[in-house]
């Protein structure tokens, strides 16, 4: 995947086929957009910084094939369910050998969760970077990678910082992405934050066991998601019950399938 939203200006950009999106469409921008001003120096800064990322990813995409790996890029806001969804996915998802990538800004909390069930766990904790680094780039990835077992992994899943912005912005070198929203955010969100919906191949609706509870409009949410991403894929999921997670499980042995043919529906990979 490439890049997806990148201002330079009051243009914005999606270059990347896999998306599929423009703004040349019905879903044009609305709002104020005056106060974002970018000048020469910043958007010369900017290409610098993704230009690198970009081939850092690269490198991180052709390391996970030379090994028969498939990536795949979790995302959500804070408190989504994203840990919770890869608690229950190491539980069920017998075969493939799982190596995991955990992003936050601190703490190892969400790391020590998946810890016990079999996974080898990479914590990259991002506060030192500029603000406290609201996301994963391909660099921050790539220095997690010696710490996992390559060799013996059929599968990486990159938990992201939890944020509904910059993970969007970020290719790390994933063959997929995925995120998991939560349906007490409100089902606004995909035409708030379109970037992050609109990047994503699977989006994971969490926490419907709270639905009988809130006065959620489950249909008005699809509708905005179909806006702005027609083509991705939605499970609906409660990662505290249980409820959908085996449907998550047969769309990451799809991805398996389809980027690690080796690994076919658990078999061990072979050099």
């Amino acid at each position: 995947m490439g890049r997806f939203h990148r201002h330079d200006g009051t243009t914005h950009s999606h270059d990347d086929d896999h998306i599929g999106h423009s703004h040349d469409d019905d879903h044009a921008d609305v709002g104020d957009h005056s106060g974002y001003g970018t000048g020469t120096e910043r958007v010369e800064v900017l290409e610098r910084i993704f230009a690198e990322n970009d081939r850092t990813a690269a490198a991180n995409r052709a390391d996970f094939a030379g090994r028969g790996i498939c990536a795949v890029n979790l995302m959500s806001s804070p408190g989504a369910g994203k840990t919770e969804l890869l608690r229950q996915t190491l539980r069920r998802l017998s075969g493939p050998r799982i190596g995991i990538i955990e992003g936050d800004i601190e703490t190892s909390l969400d790391a020590d969760r998946l810890t016990g069930f079999g996974a080898s766990i990479a914590l990259v904790n991002t506060g030192h970077g500029f603000g406290g680094e609201c996301h994963l780039d391909a660099p921050m990835v790539r220095s997690a990678l010696p710490r996992l077992p390559l060799d013996d992994l059929d599968m990486v899943l990159i938990e992201n910082v939890g944020n509904l912005v910059c993970p969007a912005e970020f290719d790390v070198g994933e063959h997929a992405r995925a995120m998991v929203y939560s349906i007490t955010e409100g089902e606004e969100k995909p035409l708030k934050y379109p970037v992050m919906f609109r990047s994503c191949d699977l989006v994971v609706v969490n926490k419907m066991d709270l639905l009988p509870y809130l006065g959620f409009d489950l249909d008005l949410f699809l509708a905005n998601l179909r806006a702005v991403n027609p083509a991705a894929t939605v499970i609906q999921a409660s990662a505290r019950t249980g409820d959908g997670v085996e449907a998550w499980c047969q769309w990451l042995r799809g991805q398996i399938q389809t980027h690690a043919p080796a690994v076919g529906t658990g078999s061990t990979a072979t050099d």
